[in-house]
């Protein structure tokens, strides 16, 4: 299960202005939990069925099984919400160097415009055996544009147009360019899910497929978004007891309060990709008309040696959410064996590193707590099933966040501002 602990809540935000507040603005969970028509072209990601059925996710682990019969690397060229997901879904799972089996990984690209990067990348691939995969919603962004042609001209260099063709996947939307492009060359054209915005595409095939590639268990992700939609978007229910519309509360009741960052802290890095995903999610869906709380994040416990002291004694701006998982996993423990030279750690003899780090958590949140309100996002284990509620329950808090605090949760028109400069810059007509 997934589950928002207030325990830690108490300094500048309360369980009791939550319950208020939940009063008060009723309207709001009832409209996101029904889907708003207003943003019907971009809720596709609502109903988790809409875009990731059994039977699409038959369709893609067929997909994926004849391109890992035919590569050992998949090289995934996306910016932002194109692979954020994909790449914290895989860290969290403990994927080594991109590879959950050993046998099959995902590479990243499309998402720099660093030369000595990209060429980092190229290096990389040689050796092995390559099958690429373009998205792009609508074919413009400039960071995946670019390198897939540069990667388009490295396989065709390898293995001739022909076979690189077969090696090549793109993922856009029907009628695009890209479409046009894939039925010239015959590359394989998967659809990017229109009526969902590129940061709210976790549970699509935009990630379910290089997640099926490199092995892990997409059914259990998708299984997982699905009980967490059950739960969150049941109106019979009473609104206090939907963790998602606290969650939001919480955030709005802290924009009122004047706090203007939330740090999403963690002692377990292989939660530094979701961070990142997290970090675009609510950054482009809240950042609006001079509004909405910066989105940030802190490696615990690395980071308490360093942002620590600001988080506890600087000027008094943050929130502070905790993710935490309450039951290890294979691989968690590690145990510290006894003493062989006076090194003044004997307190640690047979001590298991798991409680060691719960315990370095557990002082963070209380020490912080009696100066921030410090929420936390409780995941019982930390496995695919539990990996799709979180992400189904963040996207969902946004939408209701965002709505609260009264901007769109679905544009992001900074964005293409700085878009048509650098486009003019380049020379592009």
């Amino acid at each position: 299960m997934l589950r928002l602990n207030e325990t830690y809540l108490g300094a500048r935000v309360t369980s009791d202005e939550v319950a208020r507040a939940s009063a008060t603005h009723a309207d709001v969970l009832a409209r996101c939990q029904a889907g708003e028509e207003r943003y019907a072209g971009s809720l596709g990601w609502l109903h988790v069925d809409d875009w990731s059925s059994d039977e699409r996710i038959a369709q893609i682990e067929s997909l994926a099984a004849c391109l890992r019969a035919q590569a050992d690397t998949f090289v995934l060229i996306g910016v932002g919400g194109s692979n954020n997901a994909a790449r914290a879904t895989l860290a969290a799972l403990g994927a080594r160097d991109g590879s959950l089996d050993g046998t099959h990984r995902v590479v990243y690209a499309g998402n720099t415009l660093s030369a000595f990067e990209l060429r980092r990348v190229l290096e990389d691939l040689e050796g092995h055996e390559v099958v690429i995969n373009c998205v792009a919603k609508n074919f413009e962004t400039l960071e995946p544009g670019s390198s897939f042609r540069l990667l388009r001209q490295w396989l065709v260099e390898r293995h001739g147009e022909k076979n690189a063709s077969s090696r090549i996947v793109c993922c856009g939307t029907p009628g695009s360019h890209l479409e046009r492009l894939c039925h010239d060359h015959g590359y394989t054209f998967t659809t990017f899910p229109d009526p969902v915005g590129g940061r709210y595409t976790a549970l699509t095939e935009v990630h379910l497929l290089p997640l099926a590639f490199a092995g892990a268990d997409v059914r259990a992700l998708v299984a997982g978004a699905r009980a967490e939609e059950a739960l969150l978007r049941d109106g019979t229910k009473d609104p206090l007891a939907n963790d998602a519309w606290r969650y939001a509360l919480i955030r709005r009741l802290a924009w009122d309060s004047g706090l203007r960052v939330e740090l999403l802290s963690f002692f377990e890095p292989r939660f530094r990709w979701l961070s990142k995903w997290y970090e675009q999610l609510f950054g482009e869906s809240e950042g609006k008309d001079g509004r909405g709380l910066f989105p940030a994040s802190a490696e615990y416990s690395e980071e308490l040696h360093s942002l620590g002291q600001y988080v506890q004694d600087g000027t008094p701006q943050v929130m502070e959410t905790f993710l935490d998982v309450l039951e290890p996993s294979a691989g968690d423990s590690l145990v510290l064996g006894g003493s062989d030279i006076d090194d003044r750690f004997g307190y640690l003899d047979g001590v298991d590193f798991w409680d060691v780090n719960k315990a370095s958590f557990t002082a963070t949140r209380a020490a912080h707590a009696s100066a921030l309100p410090c929420p936390t996002l409780e995941l019982d284990r930390l496995d695919a099933e539990h990996l799709g509620r979180l992400f189904y329950f963040l996207m969902f808090s946004c939408y209701l966040s965002a709505s609260l605090l009264g901007v769109n949760p679905f544009d992001q028109p900074g964005v293409e501002s700085y878009k048509q400069l650098m486009f003019r810059t380049l020379g592009r007509r």
